[in-house]
C-alpha cells in the first residue's frame, strides 16, 4: 500500500469527521458487508455430491468463515533448522504469553516434509487489524522478504509435494504466478544442502508478460542459479531443444491450470456473488489444452500434476478423463497419498452431471442437452460410462474440501507417462523431425502449435504456412555470457582470490550480463544446465529471467576492484572465494555489525574482537565475505562485508539483517515497529497540522 494512498485516506477520514461521516464504509473494507451465500452455488453441488450430505453444513459454515494463515519454512536454507527450534520453542511461546487475546497453538501441518509449516488460528484480517499481533505481523513480513519463509495457503502447498522434485530433474511450471509453488519447486531442487548447485532446474512460465516478473519477484528471494523464466502462451507451448539439437522432455512437470476458483471463496469472497456454472465450462477447453501440452512435453517415465483451486468436476475430472481416454493408456493416474501423510481428503468421483449456467436442469448425457447450449456444454465434458469407469481410476485423485482441516478447496492428480502418446508415436510414423514433432497441434494435427510471439513458427509439410506474431510485453535485454578470457573476470578473479576448484559446477563461462555494449552493470550466474538452456532456446523462446546476481558495479575510490559481491549469489558461489576476501567473524561481531548497520557511521575495527582486528589488518579496502559458523545446529551465515580504513561493516537489508539477528540469539526488539501506535502519531500531528492551517475565527462585535 503506497504512501500517497495512506495520505488520501487519512485525509478523507478528516473530511468526513466534519461532515459527520465518521461511519462510512470505504473500499478498504471491501468484504464488510458482503452476503456469503449463493443459490446456484447450492444447488449444483448438492446435486453433484461433492461431499456427503450429512457434512454439506459443515462444509458451507467453514466456507463462509475466514481462512487461517499458514506458512512453510524454506527447507532448502542450511538455516532452517534453527529457525524452526526459534519459532517452536521462543517465538510462538512468547507471542502466546504475550498476547491479550485467547489464542490457540499454531498447529503443525503434519504431512508437510519435515513438518516445517504451520498453520495459525487467525486470519489475514485479525493479524493485520488487531494491536495484540503485530510483533507476529512483522515476523511474518521479515522472515518472508528475508526468503526463509513463505506465507502460502496449506492446499496451495500440495501439488508441489506430489510431484516429488529431486536435484536431477528438469521441471517445468506451466502455470506459474504469481510463483509460491515455483518457490517450493526450487527448494526441492535445492534439497541437498552439500550440492550448492544441482544439475536439475526449474522453468516457470506465464502467458501474462506483466505476471512474470511477479515470478521473478518470488524466486529473487530463494536466489538460485538453476531457475528461469519464460513467458508464452501454455497451452501451445513451443517445442524445447537441447545443446545438442535434439528434443528436451522434462521429467517433471506442473500444470496449475487457471480455473473459476471457487476453492478460494474463503479469502475471496467476492467470488460469491458472481459465482456461475458457465465459468467452469467456459475454462474445460483451456484447461485441457494445456494438460494436454504438458502431456507431450513429459519425458517417459516423467509425472505432471493437474491441479486447480476449484470444485467443479467439469474442471477436475472431466479434463483428467478426457486426456486420459486421448492418451489410449499411455497416461496413468498415480496414487499420490504415500506422499502425504496424515492427510484427509476425498478421492475423486466417476460420476457428474452437467447443468446449464442457471443450474435449472440436469443432463445425464450429451444427447439430452438443448441444442442452444452445444457450443458451451460438449462431450468431453461427461463422466466416462459406469463400466469404462473403473480402468481410468478418478478415484486416485486427490480432493480437498474446506471443513476436512480448516482449509481451502483442492484439487490435485498425479499422471505418468508410460509410453509415447499415440499422436507422437503417428507424428514418427510420417517422418516428422523431433522439433516439428513437438510443435504439432494435439487439438488439429494439420496445424502448428507453437505460439512463440515475434518468432516464426516451425512448419509442418502440409497447411497454411503462419506469419511471425508480434512480441508482447516489454522487450527483453539479451543475455551475454563471459568468455574464458574476459577482462573482467580476469579483475574479479584475481581481487577475490577465487580458486574454481573449490566448486567443480562453477565455471567463468557460466557469468553473464545483460548489456552487450557499455559498462556491465551486474555480474550473474547461473548452472550449466541453465546456460545450456538458454543458450539452445533463446531465439525461439521469449526467456524473461535467469541467473543469480553474484557481482555488482561499485566503482569506489582507491580500490582495485570495480565491483563487489552481491549477497544474493554467496549460496552459489561462496565457496570459490579465496583465503585473500574471507573472514571468518565471531558471534559478537557478527552481531555488533548487524546491530549498527550504518554506512555514514559504521562499526569500527577497535570496537572488534581482538582475533577479528588481527585477520582485518592484511586485508586491503573494499568488498569482502564474512563468514560465522554455527556449531550446535550446523549452518553457516555468510555476509557481503566492506572493509574501510578503520572500519568494517555489513553490506545487507535489514530483513535480513533481523532473520540473521534472530537466528543470533540477538534481540530485535529495537526493530519492532508497532503500526497501531505509528499511526496514532502520524494521526495526532495531522490533526496539529490541520488546527494550524484553519482560518483565525473572527472576532465578536456588539452592535447595540
Amino acid at each position: 500500500m503506497g504512501r500517497g494512498y495512506k495520505r488520501n485516506r487519512f485525509a478523507q477520514k478528516r473530511r468526513d469527521k466534519k461532515q459527520g461521516k465518521e461511519n462510512v464504509v470505504r473500499a478498504d473494507k471491501p468484504y464488510e458487508n458482503l452476503v456469503k451465500e449463493s443459490e446456484t452455488f447450492d444447488r449444483y453441488y448438492k446435486h453433484v455430491k461433492i461431499c456427503p450430505e450429512n457434512e454439506w453444513d459443515d462444509f458451507i459454515k467453514t466456507l463462509q468463515s475466514d481462512l487461517p494463515v499458514t506458512f512453510r519454512i524454506s527447507a532448502s536454507r542450511n538455516t532452517a533448522k534453527k529457525l524452526l527450534d526459534l519459532i517452536e520453542n521462543d517465538f510462538f511461546t512468547k507471542y502466546i504469553s504475550d498476547s491479550t487475546h485467547e489464542q490457540k497453538s499454531p498447529i503443525v501441518l503434519e504431512w508437510y516434509p519435515g513438518k516445517m509449516a504451520y498453520q495459525l488460528e487467525l486470519s489475514r484480517k485479525d493479524i493485520r487489524r488487531t494491536e495484540s499481533h503485530y510483533k507476529l505481523h512483522n515476523f511474518l513480513i521479515a522472515e518472508t522478504t528475508a526468503g526463509s519463509i513463505s506465507r502460502q495457503e496449506a492446499v496451495s502447498m500440495i501439488p508441489p509435494i506430489v510431484l516429488d522434485v529431486k536435484p536431477h530433474h528438469k521441471v517445468l511450471d506451466m502455470c506459474a504466478a504469481p510463483g509460491s509453488k515455483t518457490a517450493q519447486l526450487i527448494e526441492a531442487l535445492h534439497a541437498d544442502e552439500n550440492n550448492p548447485i544441482p544439475s536439475g532446474f526449474v522453468i516457470a512460465n506465464d502467458v501474462d508478460n506483466n505476471r512474470c516478473y511477479m515470478l521473478v519477484h518470488q524466486a529473487k528471494r530463494l536466489n538460485s542459479p538453476c531457475f528461469v523464466v519464460i513467458n508464452q502462451d501454455s497451452a501451445c507451448m513451443p517445442a524445447f531443444e537441447t545443446s545438442e539439437g535434439t528434443a528436451l522432455k522434462f521429467d517433471r512437470i506442473l500444470c496449475d491450470v487457471p480455473c473459476s476458483g471457487d476453492g478460494t471463496l474463503r479469502k475471496n469472497p467476492d467470488i460469491w456473488k458472481r459465482w456461475h456454472l458457465g465459468h467452469g465450462l467456459n475454462l474445460h477447453g483451456i484447461q485441457y489444452r494445456i494438460a494436454r501440452r504438458g502431456a507431450e512435453l513429459l519425458e517417459i517415465g516423467g509425472r505432471l500434476v493437474y491441479s486447480t483451486c476449484s470444485l467443479n468436476p467439469v474442471e477436475n475430472e472431466a479434463v483428467l478423463h478426457r486426456l486420459l481416454k486421448d492418451s489410449e493408456g499411455a497416461l496413468e493416474l498415480v496414487d499420490s497419498s504415500d506422499l502425504l501423510p496424515g492427510l484427509k481428503y476425498a478421492p475423486g468421483i466417476s460420476y457428474w452431471e452437467l447443468s446449464s449456467k442457471e443450474c435449472k436442469e440436469f443432463y445425464r448425457t450429451f444427447d439430452e442437452v438443448p441444442k442452444e447450449f452445444h457450443t458451451v456444454v460438449r462431450p468431453q465434458m461427461f463422466p466416462p460410462s459406469a463400466e469404462e469407469a473403473p480402468k481410468y481410476c478418478l478415484e486416485k485423485c486427490i480432493r480437498l474440501l474446506p471443513h476436512f482441516q480448516n482449509t481451502g478447496a483442492f484439487f490435485v492428480a498425479a499422471l505418468t507417462k508410460t509410453r509415447p502418446l499415440p499422436w507422437e508415436r503417428k507424428s514418427k510414423e510420417a517422418m516428422i523431425s523431433p522439433d516439428e514433432e513437438a510443435t504439432v497441434s494435439t487439438a488439429e494435427t494439420a496445424e502448428t502449435v507453437d505460439a512463440s510471439n515475434g518468432v516464426e513458427e516451425k512448419r509442418v509439410p502440409w497447411g497454411p504456412q503462419r506469419k511471425k506474431r508480434r512480441i508482447y510485453g516489454y522487450k527483453e535485454d539479451p543475455f551475454v555470457f563471459f568468455t574464458e578470457d574476459e577482462p573482467v573476470w580476469r579483475e574479479i578473479k584475481s581481487y577475490f582470490d577465487i580458486d574454481i576448484a573449490k566448486l567443480t559446477a562453477f565455471s567463468p563461462a557460466q557469468l553473464l550480463t545483460r548489456s552487450v555494449n557499455g559498462k556491465k552493470k551486474n555480474i550473474y550466474f547461473c548452472s550449466k544446465s541453465v546456460k545450456d538452456l538458454v543458450q539452445a532456446n533463446e531465439e525461439h523462446i521469449k526467456i524473461i529471467n535467469t541467473g543469480v546476481k553474484v557481482f555488482a558495479r561499485c566503482d569506489a575510490r582507491n580500490i582495485n576492484c570495480d565491483f563487489r559481491l552481491a549477497n544474493e549469489g554467496l549460496e552459489a558461489i561462496g565457496n570459490v572465494i579465496g583465503n585473500a576476501r574471507r573472514i571468518e567473524v565471531s558471534k559478537e561481531d557478527l552481531i555488533l555489525l548487524l546491530e549498527h548497520n550504518n554506512p555514514q557511521n559504521p562499526p569500527q575495527l577497535d570496537t572488534m574482537s581482538d582475533q577479528t582486528k588481527e585477520r582485518m589488518k592484511d586485508v586491503e579496502a573494499g568488498s569482502c565475505l564474512l563468514v560465522y559458523k554455527d556449531n550446535e545446529f550446523g549452518f553457516t551465515l555468510n555476509v557481503v562485508g566492506w572493509k574501510g580504513g578503520k572500519s568494517l561493516r555489513a553490506y545487507i537489508d535489514l530483513n535480513d539483517s533481523i532473520h540473521m539477528l534472530r537466528l543470533l540469539g540477538a534481540d530485535v526488539t529495537k526493530f519492532e515497529v508497532n503500526k497501531f501506535q505509528k499511526k496514532e502519531t502520524e494521526d495526532k500531528t495531522t490533526q496539529k497540522e490541520d488546527e494550524n492551517d484553519a482560518p483565525p475565527m473572527e472576532m465578536e462585535t456588539n452592535q447595540d
